[in-house]
């Protein structure tokens, strides 16, 4: 009998099916072996000597597992293809006495029988580099954490904590908040000429461009209105048309980054659901027919690589299902970026024939509608490129210059699985009428409109995750745990999408900015990562990389133990009083946002939700309709007399009655439009509502 062990329960049970019965497949539930939660766990004056112990709760599967390994003929880690995984192993091996030498470590990247089967024909030795590179992370993250958070805890607040990653992702939330507050907005104005070759149904629009050989700001309505004065009686001659092609080629296949962002904007999915989900879909999902198999490869990959097996599949797909215009001549390899770890590949379905919409039946909503953002992706990342058909056409009003634009799809090639353009960026088809040049247009209106410059967007889960890969901090694994525990810890609250930094978060950025100035530098934090990497190809040695780091940081902790200063964060306190004890309520902020809490604690526990009055009656009681949170951060609507009254619903009511039921009218919102309905189930009235472009933004 052979004894492999995974990390999770659904792993094993999926690869069990694949390997027959002479194998035995456990799961250690993730890491059994780590440093103690208690202490530093580092030996600082032995070369950072860890005192790793069993993990508290793990005994029981470690002793398991030994048993287990007592009967097996061999052994097999097969946790997954990465640092983590490879840590994972190392300390399985040296707990179950396995020798080092022995070709124990099995690794493949996706959980499909001939992969797993072929990659158990071919085990190899643990690779003591990659052990040695997260060892590493774990002792710069545990001597950072472990060094920084108890001086937080006693100059600011206990229950802190700072981190390489989580102190540089606050920061960057807290600058960018600083550049909204400090942004002054700038007026500027628009021109749009509504232009005709003949009547009204034929008309375009155009914008006002300046001179005929220099660009023109509108910066204020006398300005404009100036202009417009003389183009009131103007002529509207068209001076030039210009007709090309233009080519879009499709995205790269995802990576564990792109994943994360798209799945955001498209699903509306957090990094946290969407790495649940992919990993859900990795394990392994059983198919009727196909037994339990994983729908794609492994989720924590920066590389946009696939396997010539995948790519030859996707092209007899594409080939059979959409013909040889769809294919491009030749097969598409894409740009690996710098540091991307060479061994892995993009994430993509193991199966381009697994259609999703064949496979529907078997996976839920959620997990279906991330697998066919995946599998879309990856297909239309093998196929031809779009070509559109571009118009230029521009229009002289005495010296003033107008331009319109138009276009239409040639040959949609990759737009017909996935366009890889977010939905607000989306080029609209504009067909313009017959036009020539030379010819002579009527002018139906001008119309100005005034604008303002705006401020940067703050950042939402899926932008800062963007620019934390672009900036080169933090790894694909990291980033769906820095996210929580910013959020967890206080630091930033979520409105809405957007991540907005709270008091506490600034206070703690302020600090570290004086105190610990690298920890919380970007490019700082970039090159350790740089560095971790050279660990991995075996370049540098793990303990002169942690050296490096330690002997400075060592003098910057007794300084800012001397000189750092305690601050008292007072409270803010609310007109509510507790109902329990009398006191004044406080503000606080949690996980889900803001709450309000007895500022008796401990003696006096209890704690309000901060209820966000609509404006709207309660189509059952009269009282009033409330926003409030559940537990998971979902807005939903409620009567503000519960639990006498139990009115609740997901969409925001309005101050309207349904002309056809009078029953309450809802709004539901999408990016195009506002729709209102009504919340009666047996009522089928809706109305569309012209949404404020600035909401629309």
């Amino acid at each position: 009998m052979y004894l492999v062990i995974v990390e999770s329960p659904a792993k094993a049970r999926t690869i069990k099916k694949f390997l027959g019965k002479n194998y035995k497949v456990e799961a250690s539930m993730g890491h059994v072996i780590d440093l103690p939660k208690s202490q530093i766990g580092i030996d600082t004056e032995k070369k950072y000597k860890p005192k790793y112990i069993t993990i508290r709760g793990k005994g029981e599967i470690l002793k398991k597992l030994k048993t287990a390994r007592k009967k097996a003929k061999k052994v097999f880690f097969a946790a997954d293809p990465d640092r983590e995984g490879e840590a994972i192993s190392w300390h399985l091996m040296k707990a179950l006495e396995v020798n080092e030498d022995e070709p124990c470590r099995v690794e493949f990247h996706e959980i499909t029988k001939n992969t797993v089967k072929d990659a158990f024909k071919k085990p190899r030795k643990i690779d003591k580099n990659r052990v040695e590179a997260q060892q590493a992370r774990r002792i710069l993250d545990r001597l950072v954490g472990y060094k920084i958070s108890p001086l937080l805890w006693k100059k600011v607040k206990k229950g802190l904590s700072a981190g390489r990653v989580q102190s540089v992702a606050i920061r960057l939330i807290c600058d960018r908040e600083e550049e909204i507050r400090s942004f002054v907005p700038e007026e500027y104005w628009s021109l749009t000429a509504q232009l005709t070759p003949g009547g009204k149904a034929d008309s375009f629009l155009a914008q006002f461009r300046g001179m005929d050989k220099s660009k023109i700001k509108l910066t204020d309505e006398n300005m404009v209105n100036d202009i417009i004065g003389e183009l009131t009686q103007a002529k509207y001659v068209i001076n030039s048309i210009k007709k090309r092609e233009r080519k879009r080629n499709p995205a790269p296949p995802f990576t564990t980054s792109s994943l994360q962002q798209d799945s955001s904007s498209r699903l509306g999915f957090t990094v946290r659901k969407t790495m649940s989900i992919a990993q859900q879909l990795y394990e392994g999902i059983n198919i009727k027919k196909e037994g339990t198999v994983g729908l794609i490869t492994y989720i924590r990959t920066d590389s946009t690589k696939i396997s010539d097996t995948a790519r030859e599949e996707a092209k007899n797909y594409i080939l059979k299902k959409y013909g040889e215009d769809y294919y491009p001549a030749k097969p598409r390899v894409y740009k690996v970026k710098k540091g991307a770890q060479e061994a892995h590949e993009a994430i993509r379905p193991t199966s381009t024939f697994r259609n999703p919409d064949d496979i529907k039946g078997h996976l839920t909503k959620d997990q279906y509608r991330l697998y066919k953002l995946i599998w879309e992706r990856f297909l239309a990342s093998q196929m031809s490129h779009a070509v559109f058909n571009m118009v230029t056409v521009d229009i002289k009003a005495y010296n003033y210059l107008f331009r319109t634009t138009g276009s239409t799809v040639k040959f949609p090639g990759f737009l017909v699985i996935y366009d890889n353009l977010g939905i607000d960026e989306r080029e609209e088809d504009r067909v313009l009428p017959e036009l020539e040049e030379g010819q002579e247009l009527n002018l139906i209106k001008l119309k100005p409109q005034q604008h303002f410059t705006q401020p940067p967007p703050r950042y939402t889960e899926a932008s800062l995750v963007k620019t934390l890969e672009e900036k080169g901090v933090g790894r694909p694994s990291t980033y769906a745990p820095t996210i929580d525990t910013i959020q967890a810890r206080g630091y930033v609250l979520k409105e809405k999408k957007n991540l907005v930094p709270t008091e506490l978060g600034q206070i703690v950025v302020d600090l570290m900015k004086e105190f610990f100035p690298d920890i919380i530098n970007v490019e700082f934090t970039a090159s350790l990562e740089d560095k971790l990497d050279l660990v991995e190809e075996g370049n540098v040695r793990w303990i002169e990389v942690i050296d490096n780091f330690y002997i400075p940081f060592q003098k910057t902790i007794q300084y800012a133990e001397k000189e750092m200063e305690e601050i008292e964060i007072q409270d803010e306190v609310s007109d509510e009083v507790c109902e329990k004890c009398g006191r004044q309520m406080v503000y606080k902020h949690g996980r889900y946002g803001k709450f309000l809490a007895c500022p008796g604690f401990p003696e006096c526990r209890n704690t309000k939700p901060i209820l966000k009055e609509t404006g709207v009656k309660c189509p059952v009681c009269g009282g009033e309709v409330v926003e409030k949170k559940t537990k998971k951060g979902r807005t939903f609507f409620g009567c503000s007399s519960y639990p006498d009254c139990e009115f609740v619903s997901w969409q925001r009511p309005v101050n309207e009655k349904c002309p056809y039921c009078d029953s309450v009218l809802v709004e539901k919102r999408s990016k195009q439009k506002l729709t209102l309905r009504c919340l009666n189930k047996e009522c089928d009235f809706q109305r569309d509502e012209k949404k404020n472009k600035q909401e629309s933004k």
